[in-house]
């Protein structure tokens, strides 16, 4: 096992994606063999920096969270740059419901959050809904972002998720919201709100659409139980169609 861990430190370092595969893979079959469970977590944080350096983020998060009381893996990283990495992954993957139960009140990552600049108020803010705030801090670790190893190939991804997440919060509040009152409550101009809602909405993102004349913003959230409905009945004529068939074989 300890052999495995090595390679997969190589693997990390050259980001030899194909040998952190096989080696992940290789450790798991050794633990149904039998291991103890200190380097069972610790797998958890090799495969979960994986998945990060893959933009598997929503993997990522749940091997993150499952590490954050038992973390032991200080050959990688420090403990504060694996909560850095966790509460990154967290605000892009889970819903508001989760990250105030797993991240936001978690005692494990209260107790060093604050040695990471400006990430505190990057989590904190996105959950106030202090839009003002969040753009701050954002902006603060921006250019950590940009130079971290892992995270650094996905940085617009990365950046283009955030956004997505914290303005889709905002617009779930409001049927309708003047683009000047949105832009108040983020800090930037009208021009900025405009431009940037434009390409997201152009890209499926967000669920709203823009009257340029009166200046605001209309929401057309999916109707959750329309959907439900409109698959049933897609699920039911593919049943019926494959029973027709079904019945024209037994015939024959």
């Amino acid at each position: 096992m300890d052999l495995v861990f090595y390679t997969l430190q190589i693997g990390l370092f050259h980001m030899d994606f194909d040998l952190i595969s096989k080696s992940v893979d290789k450790a798991k079959i050794l633990f149904e063999e039998g291991g103890d469970w200190e380097r069972k977590n610790r797998l958890k944080v090799y495969e979960g920096l994986y998945c990060m350096a893959t933009r598997n983020f929503k993997k990522a998060t749940s091997l993150f969270l499952d590490s954050v009381s038992t973390f032991t893996t200080y050959e990688l990283f420090p403990y504060d740059t694996f909560i850095f990495y966790t509460v990154l992954t967290s605000v892009i993957t889970l819903d508001r419901v989760s990250l105030k139960q797993k991240v936001v009140d978690a005692p494990e990552i209260l107790a060093v959050i604050s040695k990471v600049p400006h990430l505190s108020e990057f989590l904190n803010s996105l959950y106030n809904c202090q839009y003002k705030s969040f753009f701050v801090a954002f902006s603060g670790l921006t250019e950590q972002i940009k130079l971290d190893r892992y995270l650094q190939p996905h940085f617009r991804y990365f950046m283009r998720e955030v956004r997505t997440v914290v303005y889709s919060q905002f617009l779930e509040s409001y049927k309708s919201v003047t683009m000047e009152a949105m832009a108040a409550s983020f800090g930037v101009t009208v021009d900025f709100i405009d431009q940037e809602l434009s390409r997201f909405i152009a890209a499926g993102k967000l669920h709203c659409k823009i009257d340029k004349v009166a200046g605001v913003l209309e929401t057309n959230r999916p109707d959750a139980r329309n959907a439900f409905y409109q698959s049933t009945i897609k699920q039911g004529d593919f049943l019926l169609n494959r029973i027709q068939k079904l019945s024209r074989v037994i015939d024959l």
